[in-house]
């Protein structure tokens, strides 16, 4: 079986075209894609080139871990899975590319466990459950997550709207989001955007950093109570360091929130489904797949683009 997908080449050059799959195992789903989108954080780095040693990086590679749509075949153990509408967090089904992240392409083979059911009615909003559980995964990571929701939220893409919407959800004070680019600060719901350097508060209990912008460690312990934390919720191509002095004077914590667990996703899934994290207004470009070649550059490059999505319909 034969899909056509995104494949990255080598840095900067990405091609569309059609790639050899493995047989389906009793236990594998065939899922036809509907939407997928492009990470702008880890997707940029596989693109520019700039993604520091990770396990299964090498080109030619299938990226994209957002993607849904319908299972349409099934090995003999998971037929009853067939017309179910997923989520798709990835694959690893080519013969002739990496799967890093491999979701982006218009058919995938994954484990029948890997396909998450989502609702259907989400269309191509349903692109964002790996990116919201993300966000809920780096604010319940800590060891008393009820006295650390975020207060401060640096950066405001979809990441950083997506820690502001949880923590109102989750029965939180309205956060504090830091945006440097003005057209970023609009879209907040039921919280601030301001420019940092209008911020004189230095006693922030929680911080989360959703820009991955390593050169900032030092400005954000400034702003720290004693005791506070600094959560790490973005990915980060630069070796990540402090001054230790300012640190020790506030007895800094630090921690890295990695990504999303099943237990994530299916708690974002229940907060969306009962209306208390709303997915609107997030995604901003929508392109047929047919022009990936232009998605692409324009989602990391683009300052408008908070998130794209590839529309497979025409494919």
């Amino acid at each position: 079986m034969n899909t056509l997908a995104v494949i990255l080449e080598a840095p900067e050059r990405l091609a569309l075209r059609a790639l050899e799959m493995k047989p389906v195992d009793a236990s594998d789903v065939v899922i036809e894609v509907a939407f997928s989108g492009i990470s702008t954080g880890t997707e940029k780095l596989l693109w520019s080139g700039r993604m520091p040693p990770f396990p299964g990086l090498g080109y030619p590679l299938v990226p994209g871990y957002e993607s849904v749509g319908r299972i349409i075949d099934a090995g003999r153990e998971a037929h009853g899975r067939i017309g179910d509408w997923v989520f798709v967090p990835g694959a690893n089904c080519y013969t002739d590319a990496r799967g890093l992240f491999g979701g982006t392409a218009k058919k995938v083979i994954v484990p029948s466990a890997r396909a998450i059911p989502i609702p259907e009615h989400l269309g191509e909003s349903g692109v964002l459950c790996a990116l919201a559980a993300t966000a809920l995964h780096a604010i319940k990571g800590g060891f008393d997550w009820r006295e650390a929701l975020p207060d401060l939220i640096i950066g405001h893409g979809v990441l950083g709207r997506l820690l502001a919407r949880l923590t109102l959800a989750l029965g939180g004070a309205a956060p504090t989001v830091w945006e440097t680019n003005p057209a970023r600060r609009l879209g907040a719901e039921g919280y601030n955007v301001i420019d940092p350097a209008s911020d004189e508060r230095r006693d922030y209990r929680a911080i989360y950093d959703a820009s991955g912008d390593a050169g900032l460690i030092d400005d954000l312990i400034m702003r720290l109570a004693k005791g506070g934390e600094i959560v790490l919720a973005g990915f980060y191509s630069e070796r990540v360091s402090f001054a230790f002095p300012a640190a020790f004077m506030r007895e800094a914590h630090f921690r890295v929130a990695a990504e999303w667990q099943p237990g994530d996703l299916a708690e974002t899934r229940a907060l969306i489904e009962c209306g208390r994290l709303g997915l609107s207004g997030l995604i901003t470009n929508r392109r047929p797949a047919g022009e990936a070649t232009e998605a692409y550059p324009q989602a990391f490059t683009d300052p408008d683009c908070l998130k794209m999505v590839l529309d497979w319909s025409e494919c």
